[in-house]
């Protein structure tokens, strides 16, 4: 015979047109290599440890979590303090990250409420074991700058007042949907409870934050209690955390 294969020559594709062992060779590379040029999602890149995906997280929403935390201290510094503790238990329970979802801003939000309340309780226990030391001799305040700020501090400590006398899961809810600009079902991913119950808790917490606020202190009524939950305020898009601040409170 005069084929390729009868005289035992190969032709261009080996014996009968099977592909060479080059050709099979660079097969199995290029499917290596398109399987390792699959980008990780940040979840599993978190799941997994992943230093540089945490960075991603917190430039994601660290602003968001110092928001909700001073809506609920009321205190810039406590505030930070939760943002800090925060990505550190997030990094402790990054094993508990599902594979599969969106994003984790409810995930990470919800361990700052479980923060806060923690950070809450300790601040209890601490401002208790200062009660129990003798008063320190007033010190009186003449500073003539401090004069234009009394009617903003009254308002605030009477919405604070207001807060505070509200139920916690109230609390909780109103902090995340309000004030954190989360979805129904965002918030109740974060708090792990059926959107039903996010829904009539934040109903009654409007009712009574405006009712309690209103008996305190007259006109004093929360920024954005009547927004519907996932509209963000201005204050939460872009920029450092402390843009939260009043303007005379900003860095120039």
């Amino acid at each position: 015979m005069s084929s390729a294969s009868g005289n035992g020559r190969r032709g261009p594709r080996g014996w009968l047109g099977w592909p060479t062992a080059a050709e099979r060779n660079l097969g199995t590379s290029r499917r290596l290599r398109t399987a390792q040029d699959v980008e990780p999602t940040l979840r599993t890149r978190v799941r997994a440890g992943d230093p540089d995906a945490f960075g991603v997280l917190f430039d994601e929403c660290a602003r968001a979590v110092y928001n909700l935390a001073f809506r609920m201290t009321g205190n810039w510094s406590a505030a930070e303090e939760v943002v800090s503790l925060t990505f550190l238990e997030a990094w402790r329970l990054r094993g508990t990250v599902q594979q599969e979802g969106g994003s984790l801003r409810p995930w990470l939000l919800g361990i700052a409420v479980n923060v806060t309340r923690n950070a809450a309780r300790a601040s209890r226990r601490h401002q208790a074991a200062l009660g129990r030391l003798p008063p320190a001799a007033a010190i009186p305040d003449f500073a003539d700058d401090l004069a234009g700020r009394i009617d903003d501090a009254a308002r605030l400590v009477a919405v604070r007042s207001a807060f505070a006398r509200l139920r916690r899961g109230e609390q909780e809810v109103l902090a995340l949907c309000v004030w954190s600009g989360l979805d129904y079902a965002a918030a109740a991913e974060a708090l792990g409870v059926p959107v039903g119950t996010v829904r009539s808790r934040l109903s009654r917490a409007r009712a009574r934050l405006a009712r309690l606020a209103a008996a305190d202190q007259p006109g004093a009524h929360p920024a954005g209690l009547n927004r519907e939950p996932g509209c963000r305020s201005a204050q939460e898009e872009g920029g450092r955390p402390t843009a939260a601040r009043p303007d005379r409170e900003r860095s120039p």
